[in-house]
């Protein structure tokens, strides 16, 4: 299942700041996974999931290989939208464009500025408040002339981009709170980022990552936040599979019944599928792979309505 999120805002927010930042990111993952910059202004990264690295782990061992199999993680295609501009929706600035892409998108990053910065020009800012607003009232105002998916509508993630000297986890849940009154949203829809220290981030070694975001008292990056906001707000969770050839994470709405969900490695699997075997990720790890957990009555056999769950590994008994 491919997730699209569109990084949307007025100008000189920091989109491109943002975007750069996940390019980065997966450039520097390039060597380990195969991703690839669909056009200047597209970019897919993996979710992260580091449950694939201990079940990469695991699957060395119990097969006995010299090396751990190749980790393939879901993506996240992310789109840089141009610039919005008051207007738009009448065609100003390049708002026709802005307005295509945003509705080839699943979900919306709006990117808001409370950052101050005298180098970089306001272009259509005011306060954050009022350019949040320009922006939702020319997605609305689009819908008026439009018979297709309402924009105004679309999931939305709100990103507060933020001073470096804002990163904490002090002036990020006092952001977060104030500006869920300011906006009149809920929290769980504000995500808290400095686009720039992201930027930074992207560069450095997985090690390093973990140093920096550990000085500036902080568990995660803003881009792993941002793309588990994205899946939590489109309610998509991931099943595993595991094996000598590859280890995968496979996107799918939660509820998806195990049939369809075999649809999702290959179309040809949810006519021809038979039973699928199932063992929680918890139990997989616990039990050092497929052999243990089958030995410890952990492994079960489901028909095609059994619904999946996040972290299932699966293997599927598919017929020809």
């Amino acid at each position: 299942m491919n997730l699209s999120v569109g990084i949307i805002g007025l100008p000189n927010v920091g989109k491109s700041t943002l975007f750069n930042a996940l390019l980065k990111k997966q450039a520097a993952l390039a060597a380990n996974y195969p991703f690839a910059t669909i056009e200047p202004n597209v970019g897919v990264v993996p979710v992260p999931d580091e449950r694939l690295v201990r079940l990469a782990e695991i699957t060395k061992e119990e097969e006995g290989m010299a090396s751990s199999p190749p980790i393939k993680p879901a993506t996240v295609e992310f789109v840089d939208i141009a610039g919005l501009v008051k207007g738009a929706s009448e065609g100003a600035g390049l708002g026709n464009k802005f307005l295509s892409y945003i509705r080839k998108v699943r979900i919306i990053a709006h990117v808001v500025r409370v950052f101050e910065d005298p180098n970089v020009v306001k272009e259509g800012s005011v306060d954050p408040k009022s350019d949040y607003e320009i922006v939702r009232t020319e997605l609305a105002l689009s819908d008026l002339d439009s018979k297709g998916d309402p924009l105004a509508e679309k999931p939305e993630i709100i990103v507060l981009n933020v001073s470096e000297g804002d990163y904490n986890p002090v002036s990020i849940k006092r952001l977060t709170d104030e500006y869920s009154n300011l906006l009149e949203t809920s929290k769980d829809k504000i995500i808290v980022i400095s686009a720039k220290i992201e930027e930074e981030l992207a560069t450095l070694s997985d090690e390093e990552q973990k140093q920096y975001l550990a000085d500036l008292g902080l568990k995660e990056s803003g881009l792993e936040r941002l793309i588990k906001k994205a899946y939590s707000e489109l309610g998509l969770i991931s099943f595993l599979t595991c094996g000598e050839k590859e280890v995968r994470a496979w996107t799918i709405r939660a509820g998806t019944n195990a049939q369809n969900a075999a649809g999702e490695i290959h179309t040809d699997f949810i006519k021809n599928f038979i039973k699928a075997e199932i063992v929680s990720y918890e139990d997989f790890i616990a039990n050092k792979g497929w052999k243990g957990s089958r030995a410890a009555g952990k492994a079960r056999l489901e028909g095609k309505d059994y619904i999946v769950n996040d972290g299932d590994v699966i293997e599927f008994k598919i017929g020809r």
